[in-house]
């Protein structure tokens, strides 16, 4: 993870046990502080950013301990979905990462074997603001805003049996939608979708059978505090985790970490407050991602 006011990434091992700073990423003043967005595939934690010469990608080799340059989308974007499935990583909508104008429909993939990209067909919304997740071996792209700033509503998956994106009519109309907020807060856990609501700081889960929201409970992080930006919601195996501003804290700046085992059917959410350790970090994540689980 990234956290706000530092230049080096953080690694932490289940459960949690050690973390290690990252060594720095050779790139230039554009990259370190402009924005940034990650994901993993396989042992490789990707983070696509943009330096003084355009969009690039630096990718982190967990087993060598060292950054390398690319390869570099086949359209390089921002603000787009992603998710992971073992070595697979897959991505879809953003603004192209030229121009910064135009939202894109375009969706690919990333195979961490090969260190290649691969074109997806494209979805049947442009999307930018978006998020992905990868549930019933789907890909799933969920919200976001289309190329007229509209929110939407709806949401779609990309079934590789079938090569075709599939619309979800009103996936997303039960979540309250407000004016500079994140890219939706999405989880997969046991094959189970859940979102973390930056509106109410409410955890939700997605009942596949009516299309709707249920709601769980609260989580003790402070979502709303920035509309959903600075907090990190993963899955983490059989887990949620979150991280960010704790909900009440004497400390400004204090990092707070839980994590808890969702059910669905479950009316009372157990977390479990996960310590830091020797870190003290800002509570404000910028980036975050979870490999190999």
């Amino acid at each position: 993870m990234l956290a706000s006011g530092e230049s080096n990434w953080w690694g932490m091992e289940w459960p949690f046990n050690s973390s290690k700073k990252l060594p720095p990423i050779q790139s230039d003043y554009n990259f370190e502080y402009g924005d940034k967005e990650s994901f993993c595939a396989g042992s490789h934690l990707l983070v696509s950013g943009k330096e003084i010469d355009g969009a690039v990608i630096w990718r982190f080799d967990s087993i060598k301990n060292e950054w390398l340059k690319g390869p570099s989308m086949i359209n390089p974007r921002c603000l787009f979905a992603s998710a992971t499935c073992g070595a697979i990583a897959f991505v879809a909508g953003g603004f192209d990462a030229i121009t910064y104008t135009q939202v894109l429909d375009s969706a690919e993939k990333y195979n961490s074997e090969s260190q290649c990209w691969e074109p997806l067909p494209r979805m049947n919304k442009k999307r930018k603001f978006c998020s992905g997740c990868f549930m019933d071996n789907k890909f799933y792209v969920l919200g976001g805003q289309d190329e007229h700033g509209k929110d939407l509503t709806c949401g779609e998956f990309f079934d590789g049996k079938t090569n075709s994106w599939n619309l979800i009519p009103d996936i997303w109309k039960d979540i309250p939608l407000f004016d500079s907020q994140s890219p939706p807060l999405l989880a997969v856990v046991n094959n189970e979708l859940y979102s973390l609501d930056a509106s109410s700081n409410e955890l939700k889960v997605y009942v596949k059978g009516t299309n709707s929201w249920k709601t769980l409970g609260v989580v003790p992080v402070r979502a709303d505090a920035q509309r959903g930006w600075g907090v990190a919601f993963k899955s983490l195996g059989d887990e949620l985790l979150v991280i960010g501003a704790p909900s009440v804290s004497h400390t400004v700046h204090a990092l707070s970490m839980y994590t808890c085992c969702p059910d669905p059917d479950d009316e009372k959410l157990r977390w479990r407050q996960i310590g830091c350790g020797s870190i003290q970090l800002n509570h404000f994540i910028r980036n975050c991602a979870v490999m190999g689980t």
